[in-house]
């Protein structure tokens, strides 16, 4: 099996690894969670984190050939469309996105919004297979977090978004629409049947209390034995019961709202009005 070499981009503002993972033999590599950079108080979104990733993109001399998500993020707005412009590569999420799209389109009344996933250059569904060069690659649906949450299984590498997070800190949320704990369960156990030496790449670290620096990869032996949240001792009930307690007592991400109305149109800002400025909204009473 190749290895895969995974370079990690900590965005400190959204607490967001992005990652670009390439194949060290024909140097094709995919680029995962991209960030936009977002200032909600003026409205302004910058490409400083997008650029670091171009940069290392072009100083290692690799050729994007895709884009991935892993689901669609409410949390920071995704980047794909700038990566694309100047790198390449196909956009790509999981074929559920459109359970996401359905429920957000009447929330936020976006008209124009397609349901289709068509936004997408390439919809994911559990068990596909793709390749970056020589690099084989699959698609484990793990849905809980959102209803169109995947891992990409690269390698000795897993992708595993918003499913789990480094053994300290432990699982997502899971009160979205959509969203269920239950379903979460089952899906890391999918990810915790991979071999024991996997490396796993988390999409956040939000640094454990104790903990003095962030960290991101952790490995599938690493997660079963000490997750705080799910391990090998703690049961499907015992987790739903934890999970959807601490989900009562959280609030929502200060981006949700801007992050879901960019990210369901695969990272694309809404056209000018006849102003010529774009706009997003905020719905009252909503969400």
């Amino acid at each position: 099996m190749i290895r895969p070499d995974v370079r990690a981009f900590h965005d400190a503002a959204t607490f967001t690894i992005t990652y670009v993972v390439s194949d060290p033999v024909t140097r094709q590599a995919a680029i995962i969670d991209s960030v936009l950079d977002f200032d909600p108080a003026s409205g302004r979104t910058s490409t400083a984190s997008a650029d670091n990733v171009v940069d290392c993109v072009e100083k290692n001399g690799l050729e994007v050939v895709w884009i991935l998500e892993t689901h669609v993020h409410a949390d920071h707005l995704s980047a794909a469309p700038y990566l694309q412009e100047r790198l390449g590569g196909t956009a790509a999420i999981g074929a559920h996105v459109t359970r996401v799209q359905e429920t957000f389109k009447p929330i936020f009344n976006l008209k124009d919004l397609a349901t289709d996933g068509s936004q997408f250059g390439h919809r994911f569904a559990e068990g596909d297979t793709f390749s970056i060069g020589e690099l084989d690659a699959r698609v484990i649906a793990t849905p809980g977090h959102t209803p169109a949450c995947m891992t990409y299984v690269i390698g000795d590498a897993a992708f595993v978004g918003d499913t789990l997070f480094m053994p300290d800190y432990g699982t997502a949320r899971c009160d979205f629409p959509g969203g269920s704990a239950a379903q979460l369960y089952d899906s890391i156990q999918k990810i915790l049947s991979l071999p024991d030496d996997t490396r796993l790449f988390m999409c956040h670290d939000y640094k454990a209390p104790g903990r003095d620096e962030f960290a991101w990869e952790t490995t599938v032996a690493e997660q079963r034995a000490n997750n705080v949240h799910i391990n090998d001792t703690v049961s499907k009930d015992e987790f739903v019961r934890t999970r959807e307690g601490r989900d009562a007592e959280l609030g929502m991400p200060k981006l949700i709202l801007p992050s879901l109305q960019i990210n369901l149109r695969a990272g694309q800002l809404p056209s000018p009005e006849d102003n010529d400025v774009r706009y997003l909204k905020i719905p009252l009473d909503t969400v």
